[in-house]
């Protein structure tokens, strides 16, 4: 089960045993997002962030498959809510050689994005609506630090 403890103001911390633990955490998160929030997913490989973004689409209404976007950029889902943009820029070493409309369709007001390995693109993601980062804590353990954010 999950478990949340303060840390900080604007920042709480979740502990998952595995990942149901850790889609039921995205899918608590994504309770008050609304269209035109992006929310940042960071974390080493293999720590959860599609299970996490899996978790929060099903809750906004998403149905059909969710899979993770590394080698297509991004992938959008029809929800409850409008799009919904799932985006993993691993691949990119940065956005400054990239068409400058590369992130044009997966952000905007109408939608609501989540962006895993969002340091490739740090400038342009400099105000997200949360942070959340996913840690390793040995076995199916995870550590979810979630921070708010400005938007």
């Amino acid at each position: 089960m999950c478990a949340a403890s303060e840390r900080s103001p604007g920042s709480r911390i979740i502990e998952s045993s595995g990942p149901g633990d850790t889609e039921r955490a995205g899918a608590e998160l994504a309770g008050d997002l609304r269209p035109g929030a992006v929310v940042l997913v960071a974390g080493d490989l293999g720590t959860g962030k599609t299970t996490l973004v899996r978790g929060a689409c099903r809750a906004l209404g998403v149905t059909g498959p969710i899979t993770s976007p590394t080698f297509t950029i991004g992938n959008l889902y029809e929800s409850a809510v409008g799009a919904v943009a799932h985006l993993d820029l691993y691949r990119l070493a940065g956005l400054d050689r990239e068409d400058p409309d590369l992130l044009g369709d997966y952000l905007g007001p109408g939608r609501i994005a989540f962006i895993e390995w969002p340091d490739r693109a740090a400038a342009e993601l400099a105000c997200p609506t949360r942070s959340i980062t996913l840690s390793h804590r040995g076995g199916d353990r995870r550590l979810i630090e979630v921070t708010e954010g400005s938007r």
